[in-house]
């Protein structure tokens, strides 16, 4: 595959049909996502812009590797990536159902059932995702989208932050979304990426059955360094206005362990008495054998991002004005714990 540059998707995407331009999805510190539609297959497509430069860097390249090695109904589909003459133009598959985030922002706090059908389906991805060496590392209710079906699908999106066991250094960076993350992540020394990422999913769980942070301090939400600190405490309660069965109890119980090695793993969760319960038959037989002729090779994939590295022609300076719309990026920190990075 060439690295020519690519002027209009070479004529691969347009803006929906019957669109009088393409629908922003979300802008953020580091990008503009776009709906756009497939001109060889009809389907809708997300494609995310981020600005040809200094921006563009190994990180990109890792997040996107790792997210080409992923192909699971529960992990929202990369296509392709692209070089524009302004811009870095990544292809994913649309999740026509936006955020579980918003769904639980809108109709509030999930029945257990409806929590738990949302929950195998994040285990589900997140077994895969760590049995192919990634660990995601930024697991949240804003990274699990829902596809537009009447029995809604969940999809695991954005893989900036995340690490391959085998391709990538070992994670000791702190790096994630204040509330979601695990204590010895915290503690900005080597862990494991995959313990880590349990933690975040029985965030996850909580936050659809009770509607709010297991960890946040009530009377002061956006007080992150009280959040931290009780994480580290591991101080939590089950509200008692909020009805939820000794299993769920039991299973988030064994998740909020601060001892990483003491904390149970995915295997057993996939085998927790709660988390069987009414599990659906396609999650059992999840097939994932996929034909890879006409996928994106790695080799193009860095070849690509590392072209992108060289500024564009031009820069779309309507993009300047950051909103601070979530599309992955706001809400999360690297490294230093400083109050202005943390935010909500």
């Amino acid at each position: 595959m060439s690295c020519a540059v690519d002027d209009e998707h070479d004529g691969r995407y347009r803006a929906p049909e019957g669109a009088t331009g393409a629908k922003v999805l979300g802008v953020g510190n580091f990008g503009t996502a776009k709906l756009m539609q497939s001109t060889r297959t009809g389907a809708l497509v997300a494609i995310k812009y981020l600005e040809r430069g200094e921006k563009i860097d190994d990180n990109v390249k890792r997040e996107l590797v790792n997210h080409r090695l992923l192909t699971h109904p529960n992990i929202v589909r990369f296509i392709e990536v692209m070089l524009t003459p302004t811009h870095l133009a990544i292809v994913m598959e649309y999740a026509a159902g936006g955020e579980l985030f918003n769904r639980i922002a809108s109709k509030g706090k999930f029945s257990e059932d409806e929590a738990r059908y949302f929950f195998q389906q994040l285990i589900s991805g997140v077994a895969y995702c760590h049995a192919k060496g990634v660990a995601h590392r930024d697991l949240k209710l804003e990274n699990t989208l829902l596809d537009g079906g009447a029995v809604p699908r969940l999809k695991i999106c954005d893989f900036g932050y995340s690490k391959h066991s085998e391709i990538d250094s070992d994670p000791k960076s702190t790096v994630g979304t204040p509330a979601y993350i695990a204590p010895e992540v915290l503690k900005r020394q080597v862990y494991d990426g995959k313990t880590a990422d349990v933690w975040s999913c029985g965030v996850t769980l909580y936050v659809m059955l009770v509607g709010k942070y297991p960890f946040e301090d009530k009377s002061d939400p956006r007080n992150f360094r009280s959040t931290i600190t009780k994480i580290f405490a591991c101080d939590y309660k089950f509200p008692s206005n909020v009805e939820l069965s000794d299993g769920v109890k039991d299973l988030i119980r064994r998740i909020f362990v601060v001892d990483a090695a003491k904390r149970i793993d995915v295997s057993g969760i996939q085998s927790h008495p709660w988390f069987t319960t009414n599990l659906p038959l396609e999650l059992l037989n999840v097939d994932v054998d996929v034909d890879e002729s006409d996928m994106m090779t790695i080799e193009d994939i860095r070849a690509i991002v590392d072209a992108a590295k060289t500024p564009g022609a031009s820069s779309m300076h309507a993009n300047a004005a950051h909103a601070q719309e979530d599309i992955g990026f706001s809400g999360e920190f690297e490294g230093e714990f400083d109050d202005d990075d943390m935010r909500a």
